[in-house]
């Protein structure tokens, strides 16, 4: 019995899942996550089913590999294999229309970086694994590490935090506002849809240095505020805590110290799972009492701005913790610079933000997007967070030993707000080139003419095209060209046009189609300051 191409391909694919399935379950084993191995061997046991589906039984009589199509099983599957053309799981291609979305909010982004004076700087994309080690919490499985090629074990870099604590502590710089534009790599089950992806941009902005309390913290959340109104994500809730303030409630809530950040990574799921689910969580794969977990049950469901200050600080438990005590008033100094900066109405003073990095030690933060809800009937649904960060004082202390240099930054979740504002516009309407004129060629086409005036264009700074082709022919097709792409204007030169000096310059757009000054005729000595007018117009 023989196999066609097409299965054995599907054999190939499935036989690579099955590979990296099996990979993500020993780490899941090795970090005693029972929840990830248990998903782990059913998608194993899926993936079975479908190769055994797929692998035709062996005829008695027949050698030992399949024969299929004149070769054996491995070598087809093998030959096949190599012309499936796909990217790797967790990462995608973009098309122009894609780009000049993705091109539009980097600009707006970094124009915000720049408008609060941050210089940019760039670090290599993998790190020494010990760099990155013991920095992520339950993260830390999902870090990319490489096979060893040269006496250095590295890893590539998780996001783009810890390498800036790194660059710190190796130039000795003690002051630094800095943005970083780059790709990041996660191991993490990939959700394509909302934006959760192994390789994918962070925009991150940072402030290193020993400032008065909460200044630099509050620019912060400013910078955030201003990124996401520019880039128009629509109502968003940039929700806020204080980790002093969390270690204060499991303190009194009676966690035991040396589970302070795993039940802190617990709570930070609520935003994906129900308080029932997090609980369990809790009392049955992290051994804490039910009473204890009841108990920050009760602290988590608490949010709300400025009064939030006042009832945590009537607490007579709470305020018994001297670190809570910190945190309150950090908060309030925090909310009252946001008053001034005109963020405190997008503010969310909420307790159940637990951001789960091990790093941070202060004020932590999380916005989210209201039109895109995390969770919906206990299932997670949109884009989640669209931008996060926090205070990290004792990271860069990690790398320089007694050396601390406190820091705080943020970062923006490219992916998600690439797939909230790409769902939201229409793939017609989108402008993947920035073209400004088409010239084109009546006749026998007058392609030097054409070049000579794209070369005047260009050189006023004036985006142009034209044809490749020496005769054009049919002027629709040039017109057509202008229609695709959404060019604006277009300048006609014909053989009239040559012996007269001029040039005729027509508006494209169809809401000039009917009007009266749809097209000018002009000298050519007049070409570019027309042109620029009927742009700017």
């Amino acid at each position: 019995m023989t196999a066609t191409a097409d299965n054995a391909a599907a054999i190939a694919e499935l036989k690579v899942l099955e590979a990296d399935c099996r990979a993500r379950n020993k780490a899941a084993k090795k970090d005693g996550n029972k929840e990830a191995e248990k998903q782990g061997l059913e998608e194993l046991r899926e993936i079975s089913r479908k190769i055994k589906e797929l692998t035709p039984p062996k005829v008695k009589g027949e050698a030992a590999d399949i024969t299929i199509l004149g070769g054996s099983l491995a070598e087809k599957a093998e030959e096949v294999k190599s012309f499936t053309l796909k990217t790797p799981k967790g990462t995608k291609d973009y098309d122009q229309k894609d780009m000049a979305i993705r091109e539009e909010i980097f600009s707006k982004i970094t124009a915000v970086f720049k408008r609060h004076g941050a210089i940019t700087i760039d670090t290599p994309v993998f790190e020494l694994k010990d760099i990155l080690l013991g920095k992520y919490g339950e993260d830390t499985k999902l870090i990319y590490d490489l096979e060893d090629q040269g006496g250095e074990k590295c890893s590539l870099r998780y996001d783009l935090t810890v390498p800036f604590a790194r660059y710190l502590a190796q130039n000795g710089v003690s002051n630094l506002k800095r943005y970083h534009i780059a790709k990041v790599y996660r191991r993490d089950q990939p959700a394509m849809d909302r934006g959760r992806m192994r390789e994918f941009y962070q925009c991150d902005f940072d402030i290193a240095g020993v400032y008065d309390p909460m200044v630099a913290d509050a620019e912060a959340l400013r910078v955030m505020s201003e990124i996401l109104t520019a880039l128009d994500v629509g109502n968003f809730t940039i929700k806020i805590n204080h980790r002093k303030i969390l270690d204060g409630m499991f303190e009194v809530c009676g966690v035991p110290a040396d589970k302070f950040r795993t039940i802190s990574s617990a709570v930070d799921k609520l935003d994906k799972m129900s308080w029932a689910d997090v609980k369990k969580e809790m009392v049955g794969e992290k051994g804490l009492a039910e009473d204890v977990a009841d108990r920050i049950g009760e602290y988590v469901k608490l949010k709300g701005s400025k009064e939030l200050c006042d009832k945590l600080d009537a607490d007579s438990k709470l305020s018994g913790s001297k670190s809570a005590r910190e945190g309150i008033e950090d908060m309030r100094v925090l909310l009252r610079y946001l008053e001034i900066f005109e963020v405190l109405p997008q503010v969310s003073f909420d307790l159940s933000l637990a951001r789960g990095l091990d790093y941070y030690t202060g004020v932590i933060y999380e916005a989210v997007v209201s039109s895109s809800p995390s969770v919906q009937n206990g299932e997670q649904v949109g884009v989640g967070s669209v931008a996060a960060g926090g205070r990290y004082d004792e990271l860069v202390g990690m790398f320089s030993g007694n050396k601390k240099i406190p820091c705080v930054g943020i970062s923006i979740g490219v992916e998600r707000v690439f797939a909230l504002l790409s769902a939201r516009r229409a793939r017609s309407e989108i402008k993947a080139n920035a073209t400004e004129v088409y010239v084109i060629g009546l006749g026998e086409g007058f392609l030097e003419e054409r070049m000579a005036i794209c070369s005047q264009l260009w050189n006023a700074d004036i985006k142009a095209e034209y044809m490749f082709k020496r005769k054009p022919g049919n002027l629709n097709r040039q017109f057509e060209v202008c229609d695709k792409e959404q060019i604006p204007l277009a300048v006609i030169i014909g053989k009239q046009e040559v012996e007269a000096g001029v040039v005729k310059i027509r508006k494209m757009s169809k809401e000039a189609a009917d009007s009266a000054e749809k097209e000018v005729t002009v000298d050519r000595k007049d070409l570019v300051e027309t042109v620029r007018n009927m742009l700017s117009a």
